[in-house]
């Protein structure tokens, strides 16, 4: 299965983009910081995250979600560089489901939400 190949040009940035066509990869952004920038593919297709806490939730959801900051928190601090970081931001936020259903964090930022981002 061949995915498109990405268009650093085409695309805005800082806003992580649902691939649900590439193989292994579940989202992709244009990760734009001090005057550089870099496509950061990330995310497991078909992985099922945390998400946003709910009351009743499983330990194990606390577990894996504290699980994932645990282990990616060097990665995480690195910034918008690392894949870590969009990750953390666009699968494992309080508002991750919300995010990642609308493909662009920037829709979130628009509906009033971006006092959680």
């Amino acid at each position: 299965m061949a995915t498109k190949p990405v268009s650093k040009k085409k695309m805005a940035c800082n806003k992580p983009k649902r691939t649900p066509s590439h193989p292994k990869k579940s989202h992709v952004v244009k990760a734009c910081e001090g005057g550089k920038e870099k496509v950061i593919r990330f995310g497991e297709q078909g992985a099922k995250t945390a998400g946003k806490p709910k009351a009743g939730e499983s330990a194990a959801m606390k577990a894996k979600r504290k699980s994932f900051k645990a282990r990616h928190g060097k990665n995480i601090a690195k910034g918008k560089m690392s894949a870590a970081f969009w990750s953390d931001k666009t699968k494992w936020a309080i508002l991750a489901p919300l995010i990642s259903g609308m493909g662009y964090m920037s829709n979130a930022t628009d509906s009033g939400f971006s006092n959680f981002l």
